[in-house]
């Protein structure tokens, strides 16, 4: 089952992912604007995408992502797939953060209360990472179940609250509290798009999506390349702003990144998934929220330093997994499966 059907149009855009070859992939013109981000952040360049202008294309990705997933279920129907994909989406959210929490508090030498926000950060999942890697996976030829966009609403939270409870279980965290931290990840503009869009996918199925699949298909791959533009740029300046990240935490960002990766890969081959779902599990488990976590961190342990994980999502993890984890997940789902 397709998860974002990409047109004879969209695939002529990417026409280097047709293989599937990791390098290939490197040299697709959405990673290649990536990269042009970064070294225009890297040279100081004056180049700009407004604030406004960023917001627009995230929220039409996430729309476009939700819409297509919808109009998938539709036409399959509620199977006994989604139902244990989404079963081990929750199940790899709420764990994955144990051992994160581990490793910043024995090998980066970390206060819980921050090792325990950094947690919730890789327990939890980054839609832009997802986004990208659907496209790839797709104009590569391994295409994804639609029901993946509702598996990626159901690791938004979970994280969250283990990571919340790892920082707070001294203080005896109360289940009324951990009620409200999930209330208010539940109510992230991003997973309410998302989870909406799917909705309304669902409603409108095949017939109602045909009128406006010029909008939300041909014009993907574009929107997408401008988008990584813009992620290239901040995660560069980020990155060259903060003070923070020491070598070691450095290392266990894209450490922790491959192992959750990994780990999600196998799961999907686990459960039996095909090959592009069980890739886009292992892109999922591999990705780290900057969205999301930090929002619901910064209510729920404000004595946390915000900007640690901030950094090491956004301006480590996420150019790793973009650059070279996509393609590592998706060879390790195509041996697998």
């Amino acid at each position: 089952m397709n998860f974002i059907e990409l047109s004879v149009r969209a695939r002529s855009a990417l026409p280097s992912l047709q293989t599937g070859d990791p390098m290939e992939i490197l040299l697709s013109p959405a990673i290649l604007f990536f990269a042009l981000g970064i070294v225009a952040a890297s040279i100081r360049s004056s180049l700009e995408i407004p604030e406004a202008v960023s917001k627009g294309l995230a929220i039409y990705l996430m729309t476009a992502i939700g819409l297509k997933g919808g109009v998938q279920v539709s036409t399959s129907g509620v199977t006994s797939e989604l139902v244990v994909a989404g079963l081990t989406g929750i199940g790899l959210s709420l764990l994955l953060p144990v051992p994160a929490f581990w490793a910043m508090r024995r090998l980066a030498k970390l206060d819980t209360v921050n090792a325990g926000a950094i947690a919730a950060h890789y327990g939890s999942v980054s839609v832009v990472t997802f986004v990208t890697g659907m496209a790839i996976l797709e104009a590569g030829g391994l295409p994804v179940a639609g029901y993946m966009v509702a598996v990626l609403a159901m690791m938004e939270a979970p994280a969250i609250i283990t990571g919340i409870w790892l920082a707070k279980r001294g203080e005896g965290a109360g289940a009324r509290a951990l009620r409200g931290h999930l209330s208010h990840a539940m109510r992230d503009g991003a997973v309410v798009l998302l989870l909406g869009s799917f909705i309304v996918g669902l409603a409108v199925g095949k017939s109602g999506f045909d009128p406006i699949r010029p909008v939300f298909e041909h014009a993907f791959g574009g929107v997408l390349c401008l988008f990584l533009l813009e992620m290239g740029l901040v995660a560069a300046r980020h990155l060259m702003r903060t003070r923070s990240v020491t070598p070691v935490i450095a290392a266990l960002a894209v450490v922790i990144a491959f192992v959750n990766g990994t780990v999600g890969v196998l799961a999907g081959a686990l459960i039996g998934l095909d090959t592009g779902s069980t890739a886009a599990l292992g892109i999922l488990a591999g990705s780290a929220s900057y969205i999301a976590a930090p929002a619901a961190i910064r209510l729920a342990l404000p004595e946390a330093d915000i900007g640690l994980p901030l950094a090491m999502s956004l301006a480590i993890t996420f150019p790793f997994n973009v650059l070279v984890g996509i393609p590592i997940f998706t060879t390790l789902a195509r041996l697998l499966t």
